[in-house]
């Protein structure tokens, strides 16, 4: 069941004007603090990729993480706004810029009080820290209408986000790290496109790809899945395709959505690994991840 936020969040951006222009005369200075392979991350960047807005990239070295020590918050994504608001979570940054396309005249300070900080018990015991509303765009009905026309569309679209991050991105580790050899040919990747020295390097593939090969034994046994971990890859992205269905191009219809960008960004951090050639080769996901590629690439820039 998808909870509707409380109606004071919608009644605070419901003065907002219609539907904005979304290229990248946003307005917004953003940096980004990422790592290269994480699922969480790439999601961000194909948001912003797609809706032209520039921004300056910090790679965190996954070890250290020397360039987040002076946030809180140690996970990444994180991405700072014009230097003073700080934005936790992929689908909460995700949602906030969203609403600040659409209601250009709220500043993102106004927009992050709809997404509040709670602490939270995961099913392990540990306390976390969550954010209500997280999959909301906080728009006012009349906004909503030119947003989703379609009956059920947001509904659709917050279902299959929370999907991406429930459900699908606990798959890339236990594939990309199924085997030794696939272990590290996956860190060979992780240190060439992250920030290591030569000697973190060497460690970071060696130490880092036995240390994910069996993370990801109990990754597999902590979600339940099956011995061949591909089968689960194989039938996720089938489940997915069969949802968007034969007579859309994307979820969101004629363009992406923000569930069709979350997807793609989770399924993109395998590319050029195993993982990656296999489950195009065995599933149905290849034209319309193909079709992605083509629309984040060619979203129209109205500078």
């Amino acid at each position: 069941m998808i909870e509707e936020p409380q109606a004071s969040f919608i009644e605070e951006l419901a003065t907002a004007p219609l539907l904005a222009d979304t290229a990248s005369d946003s307005g917004l200075m953003l940096t980004l603090y990422q790592y290269k392979t994480c699922p969480f991350c790439s999601k961000v960047r194909a948001f912003l990729d797609y809706h032209r807005l520039q921004y300056e990239i910090v790679e965190v070295n996954p070890v250290m993480r020397k360039e987040i020590k002076w946030s809180m918050y140690r996970k990444v994504p994180i991405l700072m706004v014009n230097g003073n608001v700080q934005l936790n979570d992929s689908s909460v940054i995700i949602s906030a810029l969203k609403t600040h396309l659409i209601s250009k005249d709220k500043t993102m300070s106004d927009i992050l009080h709809c997404y509040p900080e709670m602490k939270a018990v995961n099913d392990r015991g540990k306390e976390v820290i969550e954010f209500n509303n997280k999959y909301w765009v906080m728009v006012n009905e009349p906004e909503e209408h030119m947003l989703y026309p379609e009956k059920d569309s947001r509904k659709e679209e917050i279902k299959w986000r929370k999907w991406a991050d429930d459900w699908l991105v606990h798959l890339i580790s236990p594939n990309v790290y199924r085997t030794s050899g696939e272990a590290l040919a996956s860190f060979d990747y992780i240190v060439h496109e992250g920030k290591f020295g030569p000697y973190e390097g060497f460690f970071a593939k060696y130490v880092g790809a036995a240390a994910m090969y069996f993370i990801s034994k109990r990754l597999k046994s902590r979600h339940n899945l099956q011995d061949d971990v591909r089968q689960d890859l194989y039938k996720a992205v089938n489940d997915w395709v069969a949802a968007i269905g034969k007579k859309r191009k994307f979820m969101g219809g004629d363009q992406p959505n923000l569930a069709d960008l979350a997807v793609y960004g989770v399924l993109r951090v395998m590319e050029g690994l195993q993982a990656w050639d296999d489950m195009m080769d065995n599933t149905k996901v290849k034209s319309w991840y193909t079709r992605m590629e083509k629309a984040i690439q060619n979203y129209p820039d109205n500078n």
